[in-house]
């Protein structure tokens, strides 16, 4: 599979087949993440990967009540241990790193034929208490990981691209 084959098959799954993800699959996703880039080498990004049961549940509710949350086989906190640099540009580092590293985990995932969906609503105080995350420690997403029970491929409803783009200056084509 390609780059972007992968990128062009990746979808938001909320729909798993009752099958775990294998030990050595979730370690491959884990070493994508590891990878990749990240401002000034600072790799703040850590992972809580959740395979119980009764934690999976209380993470769904944790994250206002999305069942599938807890259907998933495999639950990634996407963390970051940060000195909460901010770049030149003004952006804090860590929301952004932890980013790309999550973005190579889902690209990975579907080379393994894996599912994965980014969860931004939950409340990050009770996702800390569920996993035992101390309170220095950044939540920034949390990703499902298991088997779609749909592998296929979707259309995706996005922006045409000349409609995302500039050349030289804002406006200009």
């Amino acid at each position: 599979m390609t780059v972007e084959e992968a990128i062009r098959k990746r979808k938001s799954v909320r729909s798993y087949l009752p099958k775990p993800v294998e030990d050595e699959k979730i370690i491959q996703l884990l070493e994508a993440a590891r990878l990749a880039p990240s401002a000034s080498n600072r790799q703040e990004w850590r992972f809580v990967v959740v395979k119980d049961e009764g934690k999976r549940k209380l993470l769904a509710d944790a994250a206002c009540g999305q069942d599938f949350v807890g259907e998933a086989p495999c639950i990634f906190i996407c963390c970051a241990e940060t000195d909460e640099h901010v770049m030149t540009c003004g952006q804090m580092c860590y929301p952004i790193d932890v980013a790309i590293a999550i973005d190579h985990i889902t690209l990975r995932a579907v080379e393994l034929g894996l599912g994965t969906c980014w969860i931004g609503a939950f409340h990050e105080d009770r996702i800390k208490h569920i996993a035992s995350i101390p309170e220095e420690i950044r939540v920034v997403e949390l990703l499902t990981v298991g088997y779609p029970t749909d592998p296929k491929a979707i259309s995706k409803r996005r922006l045409p691209l000349d409609s995302i783009y500039f050349i030289d200056e804002w406006g200009k084509k």
